[in-house]
């Protein structure tokens, strides 16, 4: 047992500490302050490190990460102030020396996390994480009780860490260990600085310095030199960071490998935290929670929730929000990584079959381990894959359609880098992660590096099985992107050229790969019967689970909602890429390519010749995945110029030259139409917004199709008769009656306009006729008044 005086003596000096911490600034505090921290740690034993976790620890996470608890996330002070947070110092200064000192008292195996195993595995400190601080679709669910009580089954990251508040009693909140608090604000930091930067977002001005520095540079492929960002990446502390927990947490093969920065936290007794699955799965579902799904609407699989008797209303609350800015460059590690899974699952076997027959698990589902007492093995390390595909799909398609007119597309082209660089796992090589292993001095032999070497540079057999789980990225995905292109074609056409042009050569990179799309495609459009190839057969069962993951991962996400582009409401219901029609991908395409010509031929400059001859290498590369030539329709052909000013119209911007945004065509849900020239636009949003509510609380959204009986219900009194004395008793009895009829006209029409498919629409009372009715009738009444005075 510890003496008082001696545990008095640790307590003042953790509280010492941490005025330390909260006092380093400048470079050279900072080097002091870290020297401090390890020198406390190393000097006492792991049962007298309570004081410093529960004063100096919390101090310490604020300064590493710069977060001040005095001002809310969304304060706007906090956010035009600039950051002291000590790796934005380390970043700002260019400082290695103090960036190093930094990264050793941070990794895996240095004298803080090996402290903190220590502490966890006596479980002495226990956090509560702010609320305010969580990804959006959970802050929601701990306002309402029975969800906090499902949350925990449907979220494992989440399991057997929300308890009730026991101060406020009817108030839940998520406790936490001293790792798992750690991760959560490691997390946290992109997103905090991702709304930073995202609140001071400006309108961006067509430029041809914004056509080149903001889009081609950031994009991988679609530049020949790097920007000096990119070639310091490796040296970004933050990456460093992520990249060595990942490497530490998250193994891609055999855990038996020897792995260095494994030396500390791998070393739980049984009892504190399970296995090393379980371990990686918090960290993978921590970062996915944080940076892809945070303030999605639809954030788990419909199916599970489906199961579990949960409707998520978060649609009316975070509506068409994009996900927060500034995050690529973590998401773009975090997914190459666990793709080194896939490349690991590649090594030894001659097909990837991520989960057997598709059949057996819920589409997206995160319960991707069956037995988590179950040994590591390189079936279980090659299903991360399975983690990140929904909220990854989810991330890149809301990043498409929720993207604003006229501001910063940064955001934009970091998704697509993600995207582009999810498409090709095959082109994952050493290299892609040789700096950062020789900065932190990782063998060239682990697990991770030999994985990478041994791959294939290109795409092979060994990939069906990966394609055909993840066959929306290369189908349905691209579809949301060609509308994505037309809306953004007038803003910058060089680039937009260039973007489709790099997808467009992802799945014409082998004919195999080509093949495979095709016949899945063809597979899904026809019956049973008609696969009479024995190939076109072995795909049959992968349809249900592409339809399934179609309407799961794109619920509630169309572009009718987002821009009133060319899809319909239910587009999430098939695959249009390889489809005949207006609609299908070579129509669309070709279109794309009529209007690219006509852009690039209205900007002058220099550049006229070698965009030109990149939209006929692009037109190749369509003849090839389509079969035939893309040709442009015959000028004379009056129909032609028909269904080509139809199309034009609809991706034509809503203020383009000299046109009026009210002659757009409009193909979307009627009621979220643009406003015209006969409303109050701010009025006409804040209708529909409560006309949406309406119909969401009331079941309108859905047309039902249920067939009922005409009959009369008859309900039948038990107790016998009983009557009724005196008035105040009959006027109950009316008042109730009358309450009742008017609670069943209330549903039989609620039921009448379900039925036939008919919803609340106030958007008419927002016309400006209606409004200058209202305002005379109000001031006649008014003045009438006055007169009457």
């Amino acid at each position: 047992m510890i003496p008082h005086s001696y545990a008095t003596d640790t307590q003042t000096k953790a509280t010492e500490l941490a005025a330390t911490v909260a006092a380093s600034v400048s470079p050279a505090q900072i080097v002091s302050a870290c020297a401090a921290v390890e020198a406390f740690l190393r000097k006492h034993t792991p049962d007298q490190h309570r004081w410093f976790f529960s004063i100096t620890f919390p101090t310490l996470i604020c300064r590493v990460f710069g977060f001040d608890d005095s001002s809310p996330p969304s304060s706007a002070l906090a956010k035009r102030q600039p950051s002291n947070g000590w790796i934005d110092v380390a970043v700002s200064e260019n400082d290695s020396e103090l960036a190093g000192k930094i990264f050793s008292l941070l990794s895996p195996n240095g004298v803080l996390l090996s402290s903190i195993s220590g502490i966890d595995r006596l479980s002495l400190v226990k956090y509560v994480f702010p609320t305010e601080r969580l990804p959006e679709w959970v802050r929601y669910m701990l306002q309402n009780e029975r969800d906090c009580r499902v949350l925990t089954d449907l979220c494992p990251l989440f399991k057997n860490r929300i308890k009730e508040d026991s101060i406020k009693g009817s108030s839940y909140q998520v406790q936490l260990n001293v790792f798992e608090y750690y991760l959560f604000w490691f997390a946290y930091y992109p997103v905090c600085r991702g709304n930073s930067e995202g609140s001071e977002t400006v309108k961006v001005h067509r430029t041809k310095k914004f056509r080149l520095e903001n889009w081609s540079y950031s994009i991988p492929g679609l530049s020949s030199a790097k920007r000096e960002t990119e070639k310091k990446t490796e040296g970004n502390l933050f990456i460093r960071l992520l990249y060595v927990y990942l490497y530490s947490f998250v193994p891609v093969q055999d855990l038996n490998v020897h792995q260095p920065y494994r030396s500390s936290l791998l070393h739980y007794y049984p009892g504190y935290d399970g296995s090393a699955i379980e371990r990686a799965e918090f960290v993978i579902n921590t970062m996915i929670h944080f940076w892809l799904v945070d303030n999605d609407f639809s954030p788990l699989p419909a199916g599970l929730c489906k199961a579990f008797g949960v409707t998520f209303p978060f649609r009316s609350v975070l509506g068409e929000t994009p996900p927060t800015s500034g995050l690529g460059d973590v998401i773009n590690v975090f997914v190459k990584y666990l793709n080194l899974s896939s490349l690991a699952a590649t090594k030894g076997s001659n097909q990837i079959e991520y989960g057997g027959s598709p059949g057996w698990r819920v589409s997206g589902s995160f319960d991707v381990v069956k037995s988590r007492d179950a040994p590591l093995s390189i079936h279980s390390i090659g299903s991360w894959n399975l983690l990140i595909q929904r909220p990854l799909y989810r991330y890149i398609l809301r990043t498409f359609l929720f993207c604003p007119v006229e501001t910063s597309i940064k955001n934009v082209s970091q998704a697509f880098s993600v995207w582009v660089n999810y498409m090709e796992p095959w082109s994952i090589s050493f290299e892609e992660f040789a700096d950062l292993n020789e900065t932190l001095v990782l063998p060239s032999g682990s697990s991770a590096n030999s994985v990478t070497k041994s791959s294939s540079p290109g795409y092979s057999s060994m990939w069906q099985g990966f394609i055909l789980d993840n066959y929306l990225f290369y189908s349905s995905l691209v579809m949301h992107f060609i509308g994505f292109a037309h809306k953004f074609l007038h803003t910058d056409a060089e680039v937009i050229v260039q973007m489709v042009s790099k997808v467009i050569s992802i799945l014409t990179s082998s004919s195999e790969l080509m093949d495979l799309i095709k016949n899945v495609d063809s597979v899904f459009h026809s019956k049973a019967a008609e696969s009479s190839k024995s190939m076109l057969s072995s795909l049959n069962r992968y349809v249900p689970t592409i339809r399934e993951q179609l309407q799961d991962w794109e619920d509630g996400l169309c572009e009718s909602d987002a821009d009133g582009s060319f899809l319909h409401e239910n587009w999430n219901k098939d695959l249009r890429l390889f489809a005949d029609g207006e609609d299908g991908g070579q129509q669309l395409l070709q279109l794309f390519l009529l209007r690219a010509e006509s852009e690039l031929q209205s900007i002058s400059g220099n550049n006229l010749a070698q965009n030109l001859q990149c939209l006929d290498s692009l037109k190749a590369q369509l003849s090839q995945l389509f079969g035939g030539p893309i040709a442009k329709p015959s000028p004379g052909t009056a129909q032609s110029r028909h269904h080509q000013q139809s199309r034009d119209d609809i991706f034509k911007p809503r203020s383009f030259g000299n046109q009026i945004g009210a002659e757009i065509k409009y193909k979307g849900d009627w009621m979220k139409r643009p406003a015209s020239s006969d409303e109050i636009a701010w009025l006409a949003s804040l209708l529909v917004n409560i006309s949406g509510r309406l119909n969401e609380k009331l079941g309108l959204n859905r047309v039902d199709h249920s067939q009922r009986g005409t009959g009369w219900s008859y309900v039948e009194v038990q107790g016998g008769m009983r009557s009724v004395y005196g008035p105040m008793e009959t006027l109950k009895l009316v008042f109730y009656s009358l309450l009742s009829w008017i609670m069943w006209l209330v549903e039989a029409g609620v039921q009448f306009m379900r039925t036939n498919g008919l919803r609340v629409n106030l958007r008419m009372l927002a016309s400006k006729k209606i409004v200058v009715v209202v305002l005379v009738l109000a001031a006649f009444n008014l003045f009438k008044k006055a007169l009457a005075l």
